[in-house]
């Protein structure tokens, strides 16, 4: 018997560089489980779009699906966008086994994807030692979204044994370059921002340019098609197989 499908749904962006890292994830994911069939698919903005690729999926003769939803924040696309996609393809396709595992959200293992991927942005900066560091995020109306974030930043921040902040793209506050000029007023100089995000867009652009501008000496990519990220979508996947199976 086959293995379930598994779809990698992204919410999707008008920024072409952020459907090339979705893209560029699932093809990481395939490396990693050669034998399985992984398809990247789009909640809006992008394509192809989710039902697209059920549709395709069903076609092919697949007749179980694990959507693996690559959101960071358990908020509103998580709990009410993801489901409804969900619902609509299980009414679509009568017989489908599809359900939806937990997102990514905010593992531990990423702290190692988010220390190299600022060790790249310090190497052109010529900086020896770091005062403080900014953790800067979507942001979400969803207050446990946004502690979420907090929680993370301050397990970081002990891991480097320096201050940190979290920060916001949007919505909620601080901004990062409000987060910056906090630590600059306390007197500290060299401050780098880490980009909690899966793919380039428009918030991380925004995020890094307040930071720039307010005085930090470094700000990271987003974590991107990283192995250690695409292990975290097989282990979701995992999970979410074993649930399809009838008790």
């Amino acid at each position: 018997m086959a293995a379930p499908a598994l779809i990698a749904l992204a919410h999707g962006s008008r920024d072409p560089r952020s459907a090339a890292t979705v893209r560029a994830l699932v093809a990481e994911v395939r490396a990693q489980r050669p034998d399985l069939t992984v398809e990247p698919a789009f909640l809006e903005l992008a394509r192809p779009g989710f039902q697209d690729v059920v549709d395709d999926l069903v076609r092919a003769g697949h007749d179980e699906i694990v959507v693996v939803p690559l959101l960071l924040s358990d908020a509103y696309h998580a709990k009410v966008d993801v489901p409804a996609a969900i619902a609509e393809a299980a009414a679509r396709h009568e017989g489908l086994g599809i359900r939806a595992s937990a997102i990514l959200g905010l593992e531990a293992a990423f702290l190692q994807v988010l220390d190299e991927r600022l060790r790249a942005a310090l190497s052109s900066a010529r900086v020896r030692e770091l005062d403080a560091l900014v953790l800067a995020a979507a942001g979400s109306s969803d207050a446990l979204a946004n502690q979420a974030v907090a929680r993370l930043a301050r397990v970081w921040g002990a891991r480097h044994k320096l201050p940190v902040s979290a920060a916001f793209a949007s919505t909620a506050p601080p901004a990062t370059g409000e987060a910056v000029r906090a630590f600059r007023g306390e007197g500290r100089r060299h401050i780098a921002v880490a980009s909690l995000f899966l793919a380039p867009g428009m918030l991380p652009d925004r995020a890094a340019e307040l930071a720039l501008e307010a005085g930090a000496v470094a700000v990271s990519e987003p974590l991107g098609a990283h192995p250690e990220v695409a292990r975290v979508v097989l282990a979701r996947y995992a999970v979410g197989a074993v649930e399809l199976v009838p008790v």
